[in-house]
């Protein structure tokens, strides 16, 4: 890229982020607000156009020649429209044109946010050097992309490897995207805190009652939260093993919030993979935490475009 930039946005459920991003991967300007999730469609693009407006004024916005999108879905990478589960003001949004608009009619291209962190994943992070490779976001939301052949695999419209809505409890609590037990209702930390606190656990004098705070309670050996978390492992192990077992990846990598938990997530985590990964083709699955942190949806957003159309030329780079 020598000396241009690509102007990189990850927009999820708790906040909008954007960056300056070079050829290298460097970030070199940050601008973030948070989501305004529960307003209408045009309160929401107003922040998004806040965290571009900031990013416009820096001096580098004269080298940025294409801005990259990894967003909560589904998106449709071809119609260029998106309707996050968790930001029910947009639904076939034209995210695409309002921020081709915003930017004077730059290039843009749109990811899920899954699809992001996973070209960033194979670009620079755990899943560097695997051919076959599912990484996950599990935060407000549980998302995921595919590497498949050595190549990122969005899928037709930019959702494939989207885990967070497999069910794997048939009979289990209605999702917001209509259907059941999704692994996204019994996984992410909004519904790790809330199984938490319906089972009896209570936040603490300052009424933290995040998942990060069910997860120290947890660790701290506190038995309802150390439930939820196990409850969680279980549906993430399911949805992995069943990935596996239907493309055979060869690493799971998970990052996002609910990761930050560490061994409280990934040590029942392993041990429910080995009770639903018993395949003799599935049985050596490394599952390994994300490198990228919480720069993936803008790293991946960024490979998105600077390193090849749809971030094919990211994944293959890495491997």
């Amino acid at each position: 890229m020598h000396n241009d930039l690509v102007a990189a946005l990850d927009i999820g459920g708790t906040k909008i982020a954007g960056a300056l991003v070079d050829g290298s991967g460097r970030i070199l300007v940050r601008a973030q607000r948070p989501t305004p999730a529960r307003e209408d469609g045009e309160t929401v693009m107003r922040a998004v156009a806040s965290v571009l407006g900031e990013l416009c004024a820096s001096p580098s916005w004269l080298h940025v020649t294409a801005v990259g999108i990894g967003s909560a879905g589904p998106v449709d990478a071809h119609a260029g429209t998106v309707s996050p589960v968790n930001v029910p003001g947009w639904r076939g949004y034209p995210l695409v044109d309002r921020v081709r608009a915003a930017t004077g009619g730059l290039p843009v291209e749109l990811v899920g946010d899954g699809v992001a962190m996973t070209a960033a994943e194979h670009w620079q992070g755990a899943a560097r050097g695997y051919d076959d490779a599912l990484c996950m976001v599990v935060s407000t939301g549980v998302g995921g992309g595919l590497v498949l052949g050595g190549r990122l695999h969005p899928g037709p419209t930019g959702n494939a490897g989207h885990i967070g809505h497999i069910s794997v409890d048939l009979d289990g609590d209605l999702c917001p995207c209509g259907a059941r037990g999704c692994v996204e209702r019994i996984a992410s930390g909004p519904n790790i805190a809330r199984r938490a606190i319906e089972g009896g656990w209570r936040p603490g004098p300052d009424g933290d009652g995040s998942a990060a705070a069910v997860a120290a309670a947890a660790a701290a050996g506190d038995r309802v939260a150390i439930a939820s978390f196990e409850r969680a492992a279980q549906a993430l192990a399911a949805g992995i093993a069943a990935t596996a077992t239907l493309v055979e990846i060869r690493i799971a990598v998970i990052g996002g919030g609910v990761a930050g938990a560490g061994e409280v997530l990934f040590a029942p985590l392993r041990r429910a993979l080995r009770d639903y990964a018993t395949l003799s083709f599935v049985r050596d699955l490394v599952v390994a935490p994300a490198m990228t942190g919480t720069d993936a949806g803008l790293l991946g957003a960024a490979a998105a475009v600077s390193r090849g159309p749809r971030g094919e030329a990211a994944a293959t780079a890495a491997g």
